[in-house]
């Protein structure tokens, strides 16, 4: 890995391909002709890119059944405890609305409502993605979404991955469809003659599958665009070097474009995991891809000072962070931008894509500056609730009618003075 000096000036933030023009125009090709033609767009479409041809894309009962009968015991029991671990933390996010009591028998509210429908899209093909379904859909149900379908790309043998299946049936899920690429994303947002059109779509994909989404917004809502993978970690000589060089190649193995930092106080530290990351490179199966990302996308940084190594964590606001220090829950409280933090040596970055309970779908490229993990919050709406008695009319009407004619709203003015304060006066 390459080893800077870390100054002042420096951007740690990656710009990264979002797709070009003829993607773009595939893309819209797609979702128009899907939204046109449905299930013939959908077949033909995943013959063409899938290789496959089916009939009918859902998922039987008796494929479900038989993934589960033919499933390694110990790993059922692994996800099912991830799972109640997911739900367990995402319990807590639950909310409830408010009432506020207002004199004379007014009162205003915030209402939560889940949403009807939402898709989760799980990547295939020649990998599956179990912890995927838990992480997108154990939220939802959390939140109390009455509806909640998978769609995936089937493998050449016309079946979904039985991890995949496995996983919806610890959830209780059963629409699920063999459909992937942009036609799943089309026939979840506009629908088809087999898949109801849904109001939420989330889940990661390949760049055909983020530029529908991106497509489709407006027209349902997405959870996040999301990158390549990302880790950064902040250590200081406290650490251990294999411990960290591993963490970082936990991540560069997922994608040639994954990013993995380094940022440390301390020089003879950053040289040790340089050395540990090219010697644990030679080792992992993945070597191919997570050379490509750490030649690419992997640095580490020498900071002067704790507070200068803290400062560029939140410039770069990663995806995940791991903080590795002498001080380290009391230096987490200074991040103030980061997908999620994982806090002392024990706390390896893949505790939380697996089985912590914590969400993994979570903001990548700097976008922590704004955005958040996936959670409860996504898969709900408020709405707001206003009941007005006579008497606070009465009182509030006329200061309502002077705002709107401040603004040139002679209708809105007039919509107040129709109600019974005027009438009484006539």
């Amino acid at each position: 890995m390459k080893i800077t000096k870390l100054s002042n000036s420096i951007s740690l933030k990656r710009q990264l391909e979002g797709g070009n023009e003829e993607q773009l125009k595939t893309v819209r090709q797609v979702l128009q002709d899907v939204r046109e033609n449905g299930d013939m767009a959908v077949r033909k479409y995943s013959e063409m890119w899938d290789g496959i041809s089916l009939d009918d894309f859902l998922v039987t009962q008796e494929e479900i059944d038989e993934a589960v009968a033919n499933f390694d015991e110990q790993l059922k029991q692994d996800l099912q405890e991830a799972a109640d671990n997911i739900r367990f933390y995402h319990e807590a996010q639950k909310r409830e609305g408010y009432k506020l009591s207002l004199p004379d028998g007014s009162w205003l509210a915030q209402r939560i409502i889940p949403l009807d429908a939402v898709g989760l899209y799980v990547p295939g093909g020649s990998a599956a993605y179990p912890s995927s379904v838990l992480m997108n859909v154990i939220p939802a149900q959390v939140a109390g979404v009455e509806r909640i379908v998978i769609t995936s790309p089937a493998g050449k043998d016309g079946k979904l991955p039985a991890a995949v299946l496995v996983a919806a049936s610890i959830l209780g899920i059963t629409e699920i469809y063999k459909v992937g690429g942009a036609q799943a994303i089309a026939a979840l947002a506009y629908g088809t003659e087999t898949i109801a059109p849904v109001d939420k779509i989330t889940g990661p994909g390949n760049i055909f599958v983020a530029l529908a989404k991106r497509e489709v917004f407006g027209e349902v809502a997405i959870d996040m665009i999301a990158g390549p993978s990302e880790i950064a970690v902040l250590a200081d000589d406290t650490a251990f070097a294999d411990e960290v060089a591993a963490d970082l190649l936990s991540q560069a193995e997922h994608d040639a474009l994954a990013c993995a930092v380094l940022v440390t106080t301390s020089e003879r530290f950053a040289k040790e995991v340089a050395d540990q990351v090219e010697q644990q490179l030679r080792e992992l199966p993945r070597e191919a891809i997570a050379r490509k990302a750490i030649e690419n996308f992997g640095q580490i940084y020498i900071a002067d000072t704790m507070e200068q190594a803290i400062e560029a964590i939140n410039s770069l606001a990663p995806e995940h962070l791991e903080v590795v220090t002498a001080n380290a829950e009391e230096d987490s409280l200074k991040i103030r931008h980061a997908g999620a933090i994982f806090i002392g040596r024990y706390s390896s970055e893949p505790v939380g894509d697996y089985f912590a309970g914590t969400n993994h779908v979570l903001p990548t490229n700097s976008t922590a500056r704004f955005a958040s993990g996936l959670n409860v919050d996504d898969f709900i709406k408020r709405s707001n609730i206003v009941y007005y008695s006579e008497k606070t009319w009465e009182e509030n009407a006329p200061k309502i009618a002077r705002l709107a004619r401040m603004e040139g709203l002679e209708g809105h003015a007039r919509a107040v003075e129709s109600r019974g304060w005027t009438k009484g006066d006539e």
